[in-house]
């Protein structure tokens, strides 16, 4: 009991979040037409539907599930006590992910109700907001297993993780901001520059982990 009490102190901002996403299900749920769309190409044309069940009450109940596996995360990684090194930052994660998500249920909501969104220029920006956002707290990410920047090799050693999150960091944020201008100018060129700042904030840390990874252990040997 004083676990539960524990979190909803805690999270009390981030469970308001989450019912009020159930709460605007149900509201909108009657005026919801039988195939409510879902999913968007890079252009902003759509192509998925979802009956109004799953139009209404899908982000609800994926945030949901988001919000439990966050709270189970730090209980089954064996690097559970770093968490108590970044807590803060890990809060500003899971309020973050709530907040991004409602913001896509609302815009599937405005749509579905008829309200002319252009998809190929809002959901480009929250993406990049949500870049960003994470770019912003990515060098406060302590050594662990399931967030953050993980390959073999930031896994394998302490200081290449350290190492490469502050270095990621930055590159995050520096893409996110790019890809608002390409947007917000058109620019966008049918989503292949976003395609093209996704690989980069991909593939340079990747690169960076396995060079440092090598130098460290060299310097060990």
């Amino acid at each position: 009991m004083k676990k539960i009490t524990s979190f909803i102190k805690k999270d009390w901002l981030i469970l308001i979040l989450i019912v009020l996403g159930f709460a605007l299900g149900a509201y909108f749920y009657p005026s919801l037409p039988d195939k409510v769309p879902i999913h968007w190409d890079l252009q902003g044309q759509v192509n998925g539907y979802g009956n109004k069940f799953m139009g209404a009450f899908a982000i609800p109940l994926v945030n949901l599930g988001i919000y439990l596996l966050f709270i189970v995360l730090p209980y089954i990684d064996p690097k559970r006590k770093n968490y108590d090194s970044f807590q803060s930052t890990y809060q500003y994660l899971k309020c973050l992910l709530v907040i991004f998500l409602l913001g896509i249920q609302m815009t599937m909501f405005l749509i579905a109700r008829g309200v002319v969104i252009n998809q190929s220029v809002f959901i480009p920006i929250l993406v990049s907001l949500l870049f960003i956002a994470i770019g912003n707290v990515m060098g406060r990410f302590k050594f662990n297993y399931f967030v953050g920047i993980k390959t073999p090799w930031t896994l394998a050693n302490e200081e290449v993780w350290r190492r490469t999150h502050r270095m990621a960091a930055p590159i995050w944020v520096i893409g996110g901001i790019l890809n608002i201008l390409l947007t917000i100018t058109g620019m966008n060129f049918n989503g292949i520059p976003f395609l093209i700042i996704l690989v980069v904030i991909i593939v340079i840390p990747t690169v960076y982990s396995y060079v440092t990874y090598q130098k460290i252990d060299n310097v060990n040997k």
